[in-house]
């Protein structure tokens, strides 16, 4: 009788928390879907977008916020996970919105975008007003970039801290530098020590919960630039939560 009470005690917890909680995902048949581009399977050969899935965590239902979302790679991958039910703010500063204007409307017609939503912002003001509880925020090799704009890191993360609900996660990858590089070579090599990042993102409260390895190299000496890379790129997965 004990058994059976505990048994149906987990039915009911998982029904409260709704079916995104407890349908599970099939992220390869999300990177497989056959509408997909050719280019954005071209660019999955080095992203790992099926491990990447799965490590956010991103479940149908889910609020969430891709910052420095570019021509819209991950902001579609993300969009056909969280499904019909789930929204994605796909955000860039003015300067990026227009040099990547072309690339992302031309991906906007596709019907996996429907639950996207394109936010113009500056990157330390990166939260619509309206915008609130969010499940989920990501930062995909970008943020090594937002280290040599006119850009308050340290309110931006603050910010993005404050627009998660409690327990939401912010997931944040990037390019690898050497230790003592900090965030000196962001220019130059387009890249970032992972210390220093974790510092930064760890000022605004957050807390690092799990970290990836399916995109570290160890053979990457990472002295070259991560845009004109001689062996594939040493690159970081962090993903922190908001307590």
């Amino acid at each position: 009788m004990r058994y059976l009470l505990g048994i149906l005690g987990i039915l009911i917890a998982a029904s409260c928390l709704g079916p995104s909680a407890v349908q599970a995902q099939d992220y390869g048949a999300i990177v497989a879907a056959p509408d997909r581009s050719d280019t954005d399977r071209q660019v999955d050969s080095r992203r790992k977008p099926a491990q990447m899935l799965a490590f956010v965590g991103v479940k149908p239902g889910m609020k969430v916020l891709d910052v420095f979302s570019s021509a819209g790679y991950s902001a579609e991958l993300l969009a056909r996970s969280v499904g019909p039910d789930g929204r994605v703010y796909a955000q860039d500063a003015q300067t990026t919105v227009d040099r990547v204007k072309e690339r992302f409307e031309a991906r906007a017609q596709s019907p996996a975008m429907k639950n996207v939503v394109r936010v113009v912002r500056n990157y330390d003001d990166p939260i619509p007003p309206e915008v609130r509880d969010l499940d989920l925020i990501t930062i995909f090799y970008s943020y090594h970039d937002i280290t040599y704009m006119d850009v308050d890191r340290a309110a931006m993360n603050k910010k993005l801290f404050a627009a998660l609900k409690p327990g939401g996660f912010f997931v944040v990858a990037d390019h690898s530098a050497k230790p003592g590089d900090g965030t000196l070579v962001g220019r130059t090599l387009h890249r970032i020590e992972e210390s220093a990042l974790r510092q930064e993102v760890e000022a605004a409260g957050f807390k690092l919960v799990a970290e990836g390895d399916f995109l570290r190299n160890p053979e990457d000496a990472r002295d070259t630039t991560s845009t004109r890379p001689v062996m594939p790129v040493d690159k970081f997965v962090l993903k922190f939560q908001k307590p």
